[in-house]
């Protein structure tokens, strides 16, 4: 019984061997005793490497030009009064691009009727009329009043208007005055456009005959309380070198007046209005009113349309 489990144990041991080596690992792979050149397809010698990627040239793309120095900043505009170093043309602006049609346009900023405290009734105007382009134009001008009672003033006013920037236009022509007294005529130079905050100033410098002078002053603003509803103060004074006595009219300043109006525009074009005017005489021109019996100072109401077409 002993030899037998003796050779028993004996087997089981070398089964246990075998099984031992079946599983260990195979020997390692000698990559160098490899002869690659023999397998098709596989000669690595013959390939060459692949060429480098040429290098980028940045400055040939223009990324590194330096920007012009002529050119203006990027941003920027002309100056509006043209007292800029450049001009249009540097922006790229020119003449042709500008607006030179030829348009016009009637305006009447006050048509209507005035009821002083002494009550007199008056026809109240002040119009214009232009023809042209936004440089250059045909300006016609007139205001005045004609009184219930007969009596008026007025004057016509006709200029060449010229665009001296976006925002100011210089005036040349002649102004006639009608209504009661002798007919005066005279040459008048103007300037006329926007100050700051939208003030519309007028001032015309005016030489008649006989070495009369004059200037006239008009400054006048528009208030948006809505958008349809608009305050309009004006401000008026007008000035004489000479006394005039067939006129009525003194040396130096002779009347100022102010005006408040309020206007509804039912249309851009239309716009009724309501108002009131405080008118003074001074100096000379306040001692001919009194000597004619009218009176140095006057408050009137207003009613009247502002249209435009």
């Amino acid at each position: 019984m002993t030899t037998q489990h003796n050779l028993l144990g004996a087997c089981a041991l070398a089964l246990t061997l075998g099984a031992a080596g079946a599983h260990a690992q195979p020997a390692a792979m000698d990559h160098a005793a490899m002869d690659h050149s023999s397998m098709p397809g596989m000669d690595h010698g013959a390939m060459s490497p692949a060429p480098a990627p040429a290098a980028m040239d940045h400055a040939a793309m223009g990324h590194g030009a330096a920007p012009d120095s002529d050119a203006p900043p990027v941003g920027s505009l002309p100056s509006s009064d043209g007292a800029g170093e450049r001009g249009y043309d540097s922006y790229g602006i020119h003449p042709h691009m500008m607006d030179n049609a030829s348009t016009w346009q009637v305006l009447f900023d006050k048509f209507g009727v005035t009821r002083n405290r002494d009550g007199e009734n008056a026809l109240d105007w002040d119009g214009r009329f232009w023809f042209g382009s936004a440089t250059d134009r045909l300006l016609i001008k007139s205001e005045g009043e004609r009184e219930s009672g007969g009596g008026s003033e007025g004057k016509v006013e006709g200029f060449w208007s010229h665009a001296v920037s976006p925002f100011w236009n210089l005036q040349l022509g002649a102004r006639r005055d009608i209504g009661t007294g002798p007919k005066r005529n005279w040459a008048a130079f103007g300037i006329e456009g926007l100050l700051p905050y939208n003030i519309e100033l007028e001032t015309t410098a005016y030489v008649g005959s006989s070495g009369r002078t004059a200037l006239a002053i008009k400054a006048e603003y528009d208030l948006m309380l809505t958008q349809r509803l608009i305050f309009t103060p004006e401000l008026e004074a007008s000035l004489y070198g000479k006394r005039d006595p067939e006129r009525g009219i003194g040396s130096g300043l002779s009347t100022g007046s102010l005006s408040l109006r309020l206007r509804y525009e039912v249309t851009r074009e239309f716009a009724p209005y309501l108002g009131v005017s405080f008118e003074r005489k001074f100096g000379q021109t306040a001692s001919y009113a009194s000597d004619a019996g009218a009176s140095r100072s006057q408050t009137a109401v207003m009613a009247g349309v502002r249209f435009w077409f």
